[in-house]
């Protein structure tokens, strides 16, 4: 969650009715004022990732479709959580993107690279040279070949024009249905209102996809790389959409996967088309050394701005505050908001808005925006010493209960759903509402982000001792496993360098 969600008059709905798993999605339902679209008719999200940073102004000057990428350009920023900068991995993504370039089928284009501040894991192209990795692929790929081959792959669409064939195809059909955005006002500046969405990108067709593998493992292996990473990072990504299809509020819209499908058959043809370059294990550099300097420190999971889920512990060292969800939920910080989802198809939101006026929080209540509110249960309280107000709301098959909580000129609201006359919903929000607080100032400085750090294994090291080493998750094994594509017959030995999530 960012440190300010909203503005007084840009509020959630307490009606149920789109559902995203459940009781889940009746909270992610908005009433937003200031609800737009993302992106326009004329947004063609080509996927494609090379590099060779230019100023925006000579991107614009080599092509004249740049205009679209300069307009979505700082809409898509704003929707994976702005620019992630570390000259540090800067450079890496600029050295691998800038090899691709070379042997691609237009060398002399120049492009504008950025790197999102997102977990999420996605590459992507604008008309124009502007071109997206998020921090999220780069924690995943075991080596340098691996991002190239995400990038190659993304750059064959463009080079192949499947991206002009894709819009011409979806101009005949309703185009915005490709796009389902949640576009939330946030003041993080203190000035400049920013977006967050969701992108859906239109998939392209399998053999467009098909096409696009070949000419990426070409360019892998041209550009001196290892023609085999485009099949492991396959299997790298399946292992990734196993790994999150155990949680079932995992979120992944924003994801590669949910706009490049994987098979079996493209691993396959993966790697029959690598063979051109050579048997697998002897050909091409795989850049693991630099890759894994690079990507040291890489900041994982969320990002300050948004606040750290740690167990059952919700805690944003900005804001000051923080809560526990019941013992079973799992929490979903996304930037708009906190979800968190338990048995019984119970559903927590958690948010926060400006309220300069100050007004009374009973007032705020009933002021129009919950849906279904019953005024007479409406109370004023207090709550680990802060100003708050309770109230129930009923509607079609859910009762909440609505608490807001005042912290200087901030209101924090909890909204809590249950199936209709669920006996959980009075000590679910009882328990929740009694955990938040402020934070002293001893948490807040003890509080750090997660990030990716590479050891190297000692004599004494297994799989075992090197995963429990890990933080932020408790499938310690799994996660550890996943970022160094390892197996469950895997091993490791004295000096091999590993990826391990710490603080």
């Amino acid at each position: 969650m960012n440190r300010k969600t909203g503005t007084d008059h840009v509020l959630p709905a307490g009606r149920p009715g789109v559902a995203l798993r459940a009781a889940a999605g009746l909270l992610t339902v908005l009433l937003l004022s200031a609800c737009q679209s993302l992106v326009e008719q004329s947004y063609e999200p080509s996927v494609s990732p090379s590099q060779n940073p230019q100023i925006v102004d000579e991107v614009q000057k080599n092509d004249p479709r740049a205009q679209v990428g300069a307009r979505e350009h700082p809409r898509i920023v704003a929707s994976y959580g702005g620019e992630y900068k570390d000259a540090k991995t800067e450079r890496l993504v600029a050295r691998i993107a800038g090899a691709l370039t070379a042997v691609s089928e237009n060398p002399n284009q120049s492009y504008r690279i950025t790197i999102l501040n997102s977990p999420a894991i996605n590459a992507f192209a604008l008309p124009g040279g502007y071109l997206y990795v998020t921090r999220g692929l780069l924690a995943l790929a075991l080596d340098a070949s691996e991002v190239a081959a995400v990038l190659s792959h993304e750059m064959a669409h463009v080079t192949a024009n499947h991206g002009i064939e894709r819009q011409q195809r979806e101009e005949a059909e309703v185009i915005a249905s490709r796009v389902v955005s949640e576009v939330l006002s946030s003041d993080l500046a203190g000035k400049q209102a920013l977006a967050r969405g969701k992108l859906r990108l239109a998939a392209f067709s399998r053999n467009q996809e098909l096409q696009a593998d070949v000419i990426g493992v070409r360019m892998l292996g041209e550009a001196g790389y290892d023609a085999y990473a485009a099949a492991r990072f396959l299997d790298s990504m399946a292992a990734y959409s196993r790994y999150s299809a155990v949680d079932p509020d995992s979120d992944q819209s924003l994801d590669f996967l949910s706009s490049h499908p994987n098979a079996p058959q493209r691993v396959d043809l993966a790697r029959r088309h690598a063979r051109a370059f050579g048997p697998e294990g002897a050909t091409g550099d795989r850049g693991r050394d630099y890759y894994l300097a690079g990507i040291d420190g890489l900041l994982y999971g969320d990002s300050p701005q948004e606040g750290y889920v740690r167990g059952q512990t919700f805690l944003h060292g900005t804001l000051g505050i923080r809560f526990d969800v019941p013992n079973g939920f799992q929490i979903d910080n996304k930037a708009e908001a906190v979800l968190a989802t338990g048995p019984g198809d119970i559903a927590i939101r958690f948010d926060g808005v400006a309220d300069p006026k100050r007004r009374s929080l009973t007032e705020y209540i009933a002021s129009g925006w919950v849906t279904g509110l019953q005024p007479a249960t409406i109370r004023p309280t207090m709550i680990n010493g802060l100003e708050a107000a309770t109230a129930r709301a009923s509607a079609d098959r859910w009762d909440f209960d609505v608490t807001v909580m005042r912290i200087d000129t901030q209101i924090y609201r909890f909204l809590t759903a249950v199936p209709k006359g669920s006996a959980a919903l009075a000590p679910t929000a009882n328990a929740l509402r009694a955990s938040f607080r402020r934070m002293t100032a001893q948490e807040a400085a003890a509080l750090k982000p997660l990030r990716v750090r590479i050891v190297t294994a000692s004599s004494s090291d297994t799989l075992a001792t090197l995963s429990a080493r890990m933080m932020g998750t408790d499938r310690k094994l799994d996660l550890f496993r996943l970022i160094n594509a390892m197996q469950v017959t895997s091993t490791v030995k004295p000096g091999d360098k590993v990826k391990i999530i710490s603080e």
